[in-house]
């Protein structure tokens, strides 16, 4: 005993019923835990039983061996959670030897299971109507963490903000959706400015058709400007990397628009989306259609509800991926192309859209060359991770350009399926009952993961609100798409079909789920999506909020739950450009290039950007019978 109550550095006490627990520390470790009675004397209180822990025992000691410990101890400690009249009592007994003893403030949950946790203002976190330790308040976080069925990257979010705000109570809420500003937000992405010569619309060299639009304009925006500057009007391919809403679409019709009302051909604008297609469309008509024959291609059939046909000899065709395809397949004769716009070009590295746009780049560029077409491509995207590489294979100039026009805050909060849609509602309120310095109402674009929960959530909002998706026809989207300009609708809710650059002037994003369809959103999606919160002309800031659903998916494909995709987005870098093919789509892009192309298609396999395997495509193609020699069978064209 003499060698264990040697060098003490602290003698701690904290009231435990009608006794006191003991804890005696040397060198930062707890040496004895133990348990102390006092018994009234003549002389005052006085150690009356000891006995110190072993193991799940308790084992007698003489009292004077506390004594003894407590002469040896550099300093003497009592808990403020010991009642008053307790440590009144110890203090007296203490005096008796005279000892000296202060008072500490300590975490009570540590004290009652025999360690010593002090605290300080900094490290003391608030539990209810008391203060506990951060090891502790990190226990009792956990305990919530795991009936929430909480994942690592959550977790560690949350330790974080509970060593940074101090109390458990307000960090604990945010597991049922509490909107506390402090603690949802995440970051800030910065407004960012870029010093470039921006060029003026008088002095640029296009039709004069064209020079009376841009006249409403003193200047061209930046990303505009440095593609102007970098041989945009002389005919030069470009691939055009910028932030949503900084004005990349407008670098396309530059290019073909002037063409195109020069006569020097066509414009092809091509699409992911039908939404998109139609959107464009509808732009263009009103932008242009007094001057220039514009026609719509979606798929593989025409439009139905406004009459219109497809015409290929048009001025601009406005299309999707799949519908220009299908006319090059089908052997259309699509005349003279000037310019080809390929909006959302990063969907060539989409694992089911990726080959197919592949296919129908290499295809279309076949067509022109074949044609003895000087054709001009323009590629626009918001979202590149390797885009000198991707410019390199496109073979064309990158015209990069990071500006963020309005700072976008991003906040994170954690609510299940039936919570979600209350939260939505409060900040869809929020945001429309509020204004910028531009005078705007603040309206809120809600993605979802499917068109059933577009209908359910749009419902159940307070506010005017509609649900937007590619099972909508024309009319009803274009309904929409004027009342959410006009601001009368403070909210739409969508699945993918506004990702992809549908314009709506919002000021912001909610995430109802980080999940498309039965796919995790990829970084490139999570970003492309909430770019569209605040537009430099409307808002003064955008708002992004992500409500995360703890421990869920959305199929059992997925392996990762809906909070770990969550913290993987948020922290995500930028992925890859990478067009890659399986068995299948590499014999439905060799099956098309030979029906495009015959003997020419190892060629244009070749000159694809992903890595085909054309011999074995080929050899799986004359198994199925599907062609013969280099001729597309019947079954083949079909």
């Amino acid at each position: 005993m003499s060698q264990q109550v040697a060098d003490v550095d602290t003698l701690f006490l904290h009231e435990a019923g009608d006794d006191y627990t003991v804890v005696v520390r040397r060198d930062g470790e707890r040496l004895l835990r133990g348990r102390l009675e006092l018994k009234e004397t003549g002389a005052g209180p006085r150690p009356g039983r000891f006995r110190v822990k072993d193991g799940d025992d308790e084992v007698p000691r003489r009292p004077e061996q506390f004594i003894e410990m407590a002469r040896r101890a550099a300093r003497i400690r009592i808990s403020e959670q010991t009642s008053r009249g307790k440590r009144g009592e110890l203090e007296a007994m203490l005096d008796g030897y005279q000892l000296d003893a202060k008072q500490v403030r300590t975490c009570r949950i540590c004290a009652n299971k025999g360690r010593y946790s002090p605290l300080t203002t900094e490290t003391a976190i608030k539990s209810d109507d008391e203060h506990i330790c951060p090891d502790c308040a990190k226990r009792e976080l956990e305990r919530e963490a795991n009936y929430r069925g909480l994942q690592s990257g959550a977790r560690d979010r949350l330790e974080d903000l509970l060593l940074e705000v101090g109390d458990l109570e307000r960090v604990a809420n945010l597991l049922s959706g509490q909107l506390d500003p402090e603690l949802t937000k995440f970051d800030e992405i910065s407004a960012t400015t870029d010093d470039i010569d921006l060029v003026s619309t008088r002095d640029i060299d296009v039709h004069s058709d064209l020079k009376s639009n841009l006249q409403r304009f003193d200047e061209l925006l930046p990303v505009q400007s440095l593609a102007v500057e970098n041989g945009l009007l002389e005919g030069r391919d470009q691939l055009v990397v910028s932030a949503t809403a900084t004005g990349k679409t407008l670098v396309g019709e530059l290019a073909g628009i002037d063409r195109a009302l020069k006569g020097e051909g066509k414009m092809l604008f091509l699409v992911p989306l039908v939404a998109l297609a139609n959107q464009k469309y509808g732009d263009f008509q009103d932008e242009y259609g007094d001057r220039l024959d514009i026609t719509l291609r979606v798929g593989a059939s025409r439009i139905r509800d406004d009459g219109n046909r497809f015409d290929p000899s048009a001025d601009v065709i406005v299309g999707t991926y799949e519908g220009i395809d299908h006319s090059l397949r089908t052997g259309k004769d699509l005349g003279d192309i000037g310019t080809v716009v390929i909006d959302e070009v990063h969907n060539l590295g989409e694992d089911e859209r990726g080959h197919r746009l592949d296919g129908l780049i290499t295809r279309l560029k076949h067509y022109c060359e074949t044609n003895d077409q000087d054709t001009q491509w323009v590629y626009l995207s918001a979202t590149v991770g390797n885009a000198i590489e991707l410019a390199g294979q496109l073979g064309a100039q990158l015209i990069e350009f990071e500006e963020r026009p309005v700072p976008i805050e991003r906040h994170v909060t954690f609510a299940d399926g039936s919570e979600k849609v209350d939260i939505e509602n409060t900040l869809v309120k929020r945001a429309f009952d509020s204004k910028s310095s531009k005078g705007y109402r603040g309206q809120t674009i809600i993605f979802t993961n499917s068109r059933r929960r577009c209908h359910e959530v749009s419902r159940r909002l307070e506010y005017d609100s509609a649900p937007y998706h590619a099972g909508l026809d024309h009319g009803q989207r274009n309904r929409v798409e004027r009342q959410f300009g006009d601001q009368d609708l403070a909210a739409v809710v969508t699945t993918a079909a506004l990702a992809a650059g549908v314009d709506f002037p919002a000021s912001q994003v909610i995430f109802d789920s980080l999940a498309m369809g039965i796919e995790w959103l990829s970084v490139q999606e999570f970003e492309q999506m909430l770019g569209r919160a605040g537009r430099p002309d409307y808002h003064d800031t955008g708002t992004v909020y992500v409500l995360v659903e703890p421990d869920t998916t959305y199929h059992n494909s997925m392996e990762m739950s809906e909070d770990e995709v969550a913290f993987k987005l948020l922290k995500g870098e930028m992925e890859p450009v990478i067009t890659r093919y399986d068995e299948t789509f590499a014999i439905e892009e060799t099956l098309a290039n030979i029906t495009v192309a015959g003997k020419r298609a190892k060629h244009l396999n070749d000159r694809m950007i992903g890595e085909v395997p054309t011999k074995h495509a080929v050899g799986k193609l004359l198994e199925y019978e599907f062609i013969d020699g280099f001729e597309p069978t019947a079954l083949g064209r079909a």
